[in-house]
């Protein structure tokens, strides 16, 4: 053979492929060949309906244990944890545990016979991750969570994790009184008008105990509202008594003798000495007639009626008083 008219021999060697020129020269022409395992290993590709149907039918004919000794059953978790991975960590869960959930699925004949094996896997490792969520939540078992009277309850919270406390707004916290419903606004209207009531009473009880102590009448009943009238604008009992033992225009007004205006005051508003601060004396009268007593009870008395009596205006606490 001539060397112009040179022969070409095509020889495949290894991942190339070599031509031999006349002459001796050698050229090497690349060939791309891309192989994975999926496709070179028995069962084909798995990650396509047809290769994972192919191969769990493959491991379910060969019986127990093909699942922890075929190496390609291994490749197939990896894949399906990282496959699924997203999909956990959605739910707070670790990729495997989604992979657990794919292969208890994978094992089944449901799997094995579907048309679309990895849709079945897909469905079931999703609604596994949910109720896996919901159990972790619920703190009982995913078999409790998956039962919808569990899973329609919420997940447990401690009083501390709000802002506002659980028994502020939470119904299972409030008490309701099955009495005669009423409106809100009639509600406030009641308890405004039973508070107007009870002090009003205890202005009058506190006015008949006066008189019937020896008080004239219209002193009696001047005085005792002044007083009161003072105790609602200033607010507390012992800064009242202050303001009003100095007040000489209102004693001057009301015609009351200085040592009679100040038993007055010290009946009604109470002591102003810390040491009876926890006695009757110290309380006075219109604060126990406001915590329940009544005028009968203020009457047996013997301190309080002593004390009344002897101060009433023109009696024997009057002399040597003066209008100072």
């Amino acid at each position: 053979m001539s060397t112009t008219e040179a022969q070409s021999a095509n020889v495949a060697c290894g991942d190339g492929v070599r031509t031999c020129l006349s002459g001796g020269a050698l050229t090497m022409t690349e060939h791309t060949h891309t192989t994975t395992d999926k496709t070179t290993e028995p069962g084909g590709d798995f990650t396509t309906s047809e290769g994972l149907r192919a191969l769990l039918h493959r491991l379910h004919a060969a019986g127990p244990g093909t699942w922890e000794h075929d190496p390609i059953a291994a490749k197939l978790m990896t894949f399906t944890a990282e496959k699924y991975a997203p999909l956990a960590r959605k739910h707070g869960l670790d990729p495997w545990e989604a992979a657990s959930a794919a292969f208890d699925v994978m094992r089944t004949k449901a799997a094995r016979e579907a048309v679309d094996p990895w849709a079945v896997v897909t469905h079931a490792v999703r609604i596994t991750c949910v109720f896996e969520e919901r159990a972790q939540g619920l703190l009982c078992s995913v078999h409790q969570a998956r039962r919808p009277h569990v899973s329609a309850f919420h997940d447990p919270e401690r009083f501390s994790d709000r802002d506002n406390p659980l028994t502020d707004y939470h119904p299972a916290f409030h008490v309701t009184d099955h009495t005669p419903t009423t409106h809100a606004g009639d509600e406030d209207s009641l308890a405004s008008a039973r508070a107007c009531t009870s002090a009003s009473s205890a202005v009058e009880d506190g006015i008949a105990l006066f008189m019937l102590l020896g008080w004239p009448p219209a002193t009696a009943r001047a005085a005792v509202e002044h007083v009161c009238g003072a105790l609602t604008r200033i607010g507390t009992r012992q800064a009242t008594y202050e303001a009003l033992r100095r007040d000489k225009h209102a004693r001057a007004l009301l015609d009351i003798p200085r040592a009679s205006w100040t038993a007055l005051l010290k009946t009604l508003l109470g002591n102003p000495q810390a040491a009876y601060a926890a006695t009757a004396a110290g309380r006075g009268v219109l604060l126990r007639l406001l915590i329940g007593e009544t005028l009968p009870v203020l009457l047996r008395d013997d301190d309080l009626i002593l004390a009344v009596s002897l101060a009433a205006p023109g009696g024997c606490g009057d002399r040597g008083g003066g209008q100072s």
